[in-house]
C-alpha cells in the first residue's frame, strides 16, 4: 500500500492548531523499543517533543509511571520496562481477564514540562517496531534523518510511504505550510460511469471518488448522461472532465 499525502505551502493558521501542526508545544509521540517483550526482556521508552517556533527533539520524561496493572508496577524502572516473570504475567492476566498466551497490555503515563501522554507496552510476546520504507517528498527519496528538507513555495507536495496498512497508521505532520489528508490511508481513483437508479427511474452520468484503500466510494456526483462537462469540488479535489475532441485528419 503507498500512501499519498498532499500539503500546498499557503495559507494560515486559526487560534487552534491542527493535528497536523508540527509548529505547537506538545508531546508528538512516546516510544518503546521494542514495544513488545517476553518475560525477562526489557524495552527502552524516548519520545519526540515539539516546541512551538522552535525544532523538534527527543529531551528525557520528567517522569513515568506504571497506569494499569498497579499489579506489575515493578516492571517499571525510569524510562526501562522489564518483563516480569511467566508466573507473574499469567496472574496478570487474570486480573485483567484476558486469555492464557494473550499479550499484557502495561500501559504508562509520561509526563514532560507539564505536558502528559501514556504508552502500552506489550509483555508476553515478541515483537519491533515497523520500519518505514520508500518515503518519498515531491517524487524524490526523502533525506536521512536530520538533514533538511527543502520544497518550493506555493507549490503542492506530494508526500508518500510504503506501509502495511493492516498493522501501521501513518501520520504526517509538518510546520510549515497546510496540509491535506495527513491521516489518510491511501490516494483515490476517479471513476467516471453511466448507472441507472430504477427505483428512481433515472439514468445519469456519474463521476465516483473511489478510496484506493478500501475500494470504497467515497462520494459522488452526477448529472444528464447527455451533459458535455461534469466536475466535482471537494476543496482537496477539484477535478472537471469533459469531451476529448476528434483528432483533426492528416492532409493528404
Amino acid at each position: 500500500m503507498r500512501y499519498l499525502i498532499l500539503f500546498a505551502l499557503a495559507g494560515c493558521l486559526g487560534d487552534i492548531d491542527p493535528e497536523w501542526q508540527l509548529d505547537h508545544t506538545r508531546i508528538v509521540a512516546v516510544r518503546a523499543t521494542p514495544p513488545h517483550i517476553p518475560a525477562g526482556a526489557t524495552s527502552q521508552l524516548d519520545m519526540l517533543v515539539a516546541t512551538k517556533g522552535a525544532t523538534t527533539s527527543m529531551p528525557a520524561p520528567d517522569g513515568v509511571i506504571v497506569v494499569s496493572p498497579m499489579s506489575l508496577a515493578g516492571a517499571l524502572s525510569g524510562t526501562t520496562v522489564t518483563a516480569p516473570s511467566e508466573d507473574q504475567l499469567a496472574a496478570a492476566r487474570t486480573e485483567l481477564g484476558l486469555m492464557p498466551g494473550t499479550p499484557v497490555p502495561l500501559q504508562l503515563g509520561i509526563a514532560y514540562a507539564g505536558l502528559a501522554a501514556t504508552k502500552t507496552v506489550f509483555l508476553g510476546d515478541s515483537a519491533d517496531n515497523p520500519v518505514l520504507t520508500n518515503v518519498t517528498i515531491g517524487g524524490a527519496p526523502a533525506p536521512a534523518p536530520g538533514e533538511m528538507i527543502t520544497v518550493p513555495p506555493d507549490t503542492d507536495v506530494h508526500m508518500s510511504v510504503e506501509a502495511d496498512d493492516t498493522r501501521m497508521l501513518v501520520d504526517w505532520l509538518t510546520s510549515c505550510g497546510t496540509m491535506h489528508d495527513f491521516d489518510l490511508p491511501s490516494g483515490y481513483t476517479l471513476e467516471l460511469e453511466r448507472t441507472s437508479y430504477p427505483e428512481r427511474k433515472l439514468s445519469v452520468l456519474q463521476l465516483n471518488v473511489i478510496e484506493d484503500a478500501s475500494g470504497r466510494r467515497i462520494t459522488y456526483v452526477w448529472t444528464d448522461p447527455g451533459a458535455g462537462v461534469i466536475g466535482l469540488n471537494l476543496g482537496w479535489l477539484q477535478v472537471g472532465f469533459g469531451p476529448v475532441a476528434a483528432p483533426v485528419p492528416a492532409a493528404k
